[in-house]
């Protein structure tokens, strides 16, 4: 393999030739040699769309040349528009505050601009210098926190509020279909009185709706920009007006209403922001799980089940048992809020590791929060198209269900009293007769005043 050599502040370092990253990334794929897990791709482009608004910004403040910015804008659209991924290697476990990933997007841009201009990567000096040129007016420490909140924000945005929203609209239409269907109801898994299927279906989309909201909520906070900030927050060789410059351009670039955020103290060295968010997710991982676990509880069987709706048989679900068909999508759906879930954990952890002025556990932060918003989107859709959509009501068995339950003997007690509704009910348990039959049997209805009072769709 043919080498070049390229120096930093700690001397010279050897770089395979046709490589575009320089020293600082070349020790740390030394150095970290820690699992597999590559920086996000969303934080790449963010980073480049960072670089790119910081070359226009400095222009316009006079501090860059409209050439160097011209060159640095056209490679951070290289890396935009999704090229030169083979040029950024690093894992996430890394350097805590993302600095060596941000040197492996200064380091790109140089070198590449080189290559534009027709130079070569032999020499020693850059047209474009990784430091002076394209970290101009930025830290690492104000850029890599920017990076991560404009990726959550825009993955948010675009992916995972719409994919939610869709699933909502899907059970509610489930819902208003259902609404005439009366089943019975069930607490501690046991028989309780009876509710509509529509009803059932209602609080699913409700839960959904909750944290959806709760999610929106989260986008005022995490849309704060610490841009502007450099080191510690204080704003250290930025000239006046390069934060609000810098939003401008990212929002003309990315197309979204990024602010500048107030105190930079606190969005560099704290990231609430995210640990917010992402505690937004899990409430609706957890939402997902009960609703999840309640569909395939309610498709259960198909005959030695609840069996009351029937789910749609995308794929066999055995290799011995022929004919079988499992809750595949909602076992899918679990399986990924168990993921969110965890996720969300080593976010709190790492959301409590801001020391002083910086918190030193981003990477880590930016890729579960990453994970969490694109597997959450994934899923949702998954089980919108392939099980929720093709849901269908099992007439007989919600039917036979709802006139075997011994709960109905609930409307009773207005009539003979909570204790008399009781032995009716204990009666026909143990002697296997019907409500009714165990009333006539104890003397404490007849016949005509049952079927009077126990009716089951007066009961929802």
């Amino acid at each position: 393999m043919k080498t070049r050599i390229e120096t930093d502040s700690l001397g010279q370092v050897e770089i395979p030739q046709e490589k575009y990253w320089g020293a600082q990334t070349q020790r740390s794929l030394t150095n970290f040699k820690i699992g597999n897990t590559l920086m996000p791709k969303e934080i790449i482009q963010m980073l480049a769309i960072v670089k790119k608004a910081a070359a226009y910004t400095n222009c316009a403040l006079e501090n860059l040349s409209e050439e160097k910015r011209d060159r640095i804008a056209q490679v951070c659209n290289e890396i935009i528009d999704g090229k030169l991924w083979e040029h950024f290697p690093l894992v996430v476990w890394q350097t805590g505050s993302g600095t060596q990933t941000n040197m492996n997007l200064n380091e790109v841009i140089s070198n590449r601009v080189e290559i534009l201009k027709g130079g070569s990567l032999n020499k020693p000096t850059r047209f474009v210098s990784p430091n002076d040129d394209v970290n101009k007016s930025q830290s690492t420490n104000d850029v890599f926190p920017t990076a991560m909140r404009m990726a959550a924000y825009t993955i948010l945005t675009d992916k995972t509020i719409p994919a939610l929203e869709n699933l909502k609209s899907a059970f509610n239409k489930k819902e208003k279909e259902f609404k005439n269907i009366v089943k019975i109801g069930r607490t501690h898994l046991m028989d309780a009185t009876p509710i509509g299927l529509g009803s059932e279906f209602s609080a699913f989309v409700s839960q959904l709706d909750f944290g959806i909201k709760a999610l929106k909520n989260t986008l005022q906070h995490l849309c704060l920009l610490p841009i502007g900030g450099t080191a510690v927050g204080t704003g250290l060789n930025a000239p006046k007006g390069y934060d609000t410059l810098c939003v401008e351009f990212i929002n003309q670039f990315t197309n979204k209403k990024f602010i500048p955020a107030k105190n930079k103290y606190e969005s560099i060295a704290s990231q609430d922001a995210l640990v917010e968010t992402s505690g937004a997710l899990k409430q609706i991982a957890v939402s997902l799980t009960k609703i999840a676990n309640d569909v395939r509880l309610l498709a259960s069987g198909p005959r030695c089940g609840l069996g009351e709706i029937n789910l749609p048989q995308n794929e066999p679900g055995s290799s011995i048992m022929p004919g079988k068909v499992n809750p595949t999508q909602c076992e899918a759906v679990t399986m990924v809020c168990a993921q969110i879930i965890g996720n969300d954990t080593t976010i709190t952890v790492a959301g409590m590791q801001g020391h002083l002025q910086l918190n030193a556990f981003m990477p880590v932060i930016a890729h579960n929060i990453i994970t969490s918003a694109h597997l959450l989107a994934d899923v949702c859709n998954s089980f919108q198209e392939n099980c929720v959509k093709g849901i269908t009501p099992n007439f007989e068995k919600t039917e036979e269900n709802l006139q075997n339950s011994l709960m109905l003997v609930t409307a009773l007690n207005p009539h003979i009293g909570y204790q008399n509704a009781a032995k009716i009910a204990q009666y026909a348990f143990k002697h296997n007769v019907t409500i009714e039959e165990a009333a006539v049997k104890l003397q404490l209805a007849t016949s005509r005043q049952i079927r009077e009072w126990i009716n089951p769709k007066k009961m929802i």
